[in-house]
């Protein structure tokens, strides 16, 4: 693939593993390719981060949208998407064969799929059909190379929530992701989240406390729009766990820990604050609300 300014020509070269590009660490704005393939010990460790899931398909999600499913087979595409969303916040994990990743959505809750139609294993089109049967509403983007109308047509009738034909720019890809992730999480046509006078603008990743502007880094920020998306809802350590972390990033709640109190610092003198709720959780609550 070569890239020019936010666009891609298309070159084949397929590679059959999973892959997590977020990042634990190796510092927070690197970003680190798993060439382990997709085996048994993984479901194992799959199961064991989301017990919960395993008795039958995952129920609808009800905290932000910041969990990603790539479904790619090309090699250069899917490390050029996923890096792009890691820039951003998001957690994305990458799988390159369809029926792996077919059996994953089986097990896993996702807040956004981004899938292909040409992959190996098991077609774009089937694991759409299948997920559908299923009842699993994950929002679905579809990415195709056929710009057939029929082609386009068959993919919104499976259930498809949206497609972009390729090659297509970066900044496209991003808009309509934000656009289904909004609408999925129930959020209005808005990229700005407000809580007190703390204001996160999520399409610049941008945020000011008052008139201060308040410079975080990667997952901070990722961490902060989960708890600002829903003011006064508490989240806690395990699901901002499976939020903010990929499968094969050995974290644990420490590390959440971590992050709750470096983001609570650098948000000193707002009008918010997170809370800690001793054995349930995280809060974010704004002193406008009491």
């Amino acid at each position: 693939m070569v890239l020019r300014d936010n666009r891609y020509m298309l070159a084949s070269s397929p590679d059959r593993t999973h892959r997590s590009l977020d990042q634990a660490g190796a510092g927070e704005n690197s970003a680190r390719s798993c060439h382990d393939p997709v085996t048994p010990e993984f479901f194992g460790f799959l199961a064991r981060r989301a017990p919960a899931n395993l008795a039958g398909p995952p129920a609808a999600c009800n905290h932000p949208r910041v969990r990603i499913l790539l479904v790619e087979d090309t090699h250069d595409v899917g490390e050029a998407i996923c890096r792009r969303f890691q820039q951003i916040g998001h957690t994305v994990d990458w799988e390159t064969d369809g029926t792996a990743a077919s059996d994953i959505l089986a097990h896993t809750a996702y807040d956004l799929l981004i899938l292909d139609v040409m992959l190996p294993g098991m077609d774009g089109f089937s694991i759409l059909k299948a997920l559908r049967r299923a009842r699993i509403g994950v929002p679905v983007l579809v990415l195709t190379a056929r710009s057939e109308i029929d082609d386009r047509v068959g993919a919104l009738d499976l259930g498809a929530d949206d497609y972009l034909v390729k090659p297509f720019d970066f900044r496209e890809l991003e808009a309509r992701a934000r656009v289904l992730l909004r609408r999925s999480s129930g959020g209005d046509a808005t990229n700005v989240i407000v809580c007190g006078d703390i204001r996160l603008d999520r399409t610049n990743r941008n945020v000011t406390v008052g008139r201060r502007e308040v410079q975080l880094k990667r997952r901070e920020i990722a961490l902060l729009e989960i708890l600002a998306s829903r003011p006064g809802r508490v989240f806690s350590k395990d699901e901002l766990l499976d939020q903010l972390f990929g499968f094969d990033e050995a974290a644990g709640v420490n590390a959440i820990e971590l992050y709750v109190g470096r983001l609570r610092k650098k948000l000193e003198g707002a009008s918010a604050r997170i809370v800690t709720l001793r054995g349930s959780g995280y809060q974010l609550v704004s002193d406008d609300a009491h």
